[in-house]
């Protein structure tokens, strides 16, 4: 039938005028919404009498028409739009969206028409539907100094949306710095989400204390990590390039291994002496057993009582 392409029923009822009620929806990257377009409260309709359609922009998301169960027609919203059959017997036309993309971010039409009416539009409804996703928590990079007179700090945060703004905040006054001073990269990821970049670039002082700031305005989110130098950091570089810590270092390990030696030199000396006294009884034993026996001389004195014998003298 004429009416069943979806398509050419769409160029008819853009045409057609009627009253329509807008509305305004908020969903975050990857959760589930429902789109609302519901006729007022006891209504009640025959699905074989009337025509809906959602739309965004030419294209048609999904759609009821007699004889034929809802479907979705584009392809990225295929499994992923529906309306349900129930619902609408009883006006309720809603379209629930499932796995919310950035793409989703757009005005969606929902039109009614009634067969029976010859084709007039009963009900329509224009629903805006506003995707945010949260962005990352802000790194702010160390400073660098590419010159005695200027400081680099670097933000960075991914995976957010709508577009960022970001801001440089002087923490001291509460102040915000001059974006003249910032330079922001901000782009598409692969996922359909910004990620942002941004490089300040300020005079060099001995203290700062800066935040960079990325607002998410639909979620009215700010996002603040801050930075702080102090005077610290030029005594740091001279201390890695002064020429005299290495002479010192070595004096240094010089001292310490001279202490280690006085204190050892007692105890050194005490068991040289102990093992001293100890080796003279080892060595004496050693020569007694060693030590030959001497030979019988025969000599024998009767009247004296006395007796030589090779052992000494008994008597």
């Amino acid at each position: 039938m004429f009416f069943s392409s979806p398509g050419l029923l769409f160029l008819l009822f853009t045409s057609l005028q009627a009253d329509t009620q807008e509305k305004e929806v908020r969903a975050m990257v990857g959760s589930d919404v429902e789109l609302s377009c519901a006729s007022p409260e006891g209504s009640h309709f025959d699905l074989n009498d009337i025509y809906v359609y959602w739309q965004i922009s030419d294209t048609v998301v999904a759609y009821h028409v007699p004889q034929n169960s809802s479907s979705s027609v584009a392809s990225r919203y295929r499994n992923r739009a529906a309306m349900s059959p129930a619902g609408m017997l009883q006006g309720d036309f809603s379209l629930r969206l499932l796995n919310v993309t950035p793409d989703d971010d757009q005005k969606f039409r929902c039109v009614v028409l009634s067969k029976s009416r010859g084709f007039q539009t009963v009900l329509e409804v224009v629903v805006t539907l506003h995707v945010a996703a949260n962005f990352s928590v802000p790194v702010v990079s160390a400073p660098r100094s590419p010159s005695q007179d200027e400081l680099i700090f670097t933000c960075m945060s991914v995976n957010g949306y709508p577009r960022p703004r970001v801001y440089w905040i002087n923490k001291t006054d509460g102040s915000l710095l001059d974006q003249a001073l910032q330079n922001d990269t901000i782009v598409l990821n692969t996922r359909g989400l910004y990620d942002v970049v941004s490089v300040l670039r300020i005079a060099a002082t001995p203290s700062v204390n800066i935040g960079c700031c990325i607002e998410n305005a639909l979620l009215q989110q700010n996002l603040t990590v801050d930075s702080q130098t102090g005077n610290d950091i030029g005594d740091r570089d001279k201390i890695t390039t002064n020429p005299d810590s290495a002479p010192k270092e070595k004096n240094l390990a010089a001292w310490s291994v001279l202490a280690v030696l006085c204190l050892l030199a007692p105890v050194v000396g005490l068991a040289m002496w102990v093992c001293k006294c100890r080796r003279p009884r080892c060595s004496y034993a050693g020569v007694w057993a060693a030590r030959p026996e001497p030979e019988l001389t025969g000599e024998f004195a009767v009247g004296s009582g006395r007796f030589w014998g090779a052992r000494g003298r008994f008597g």
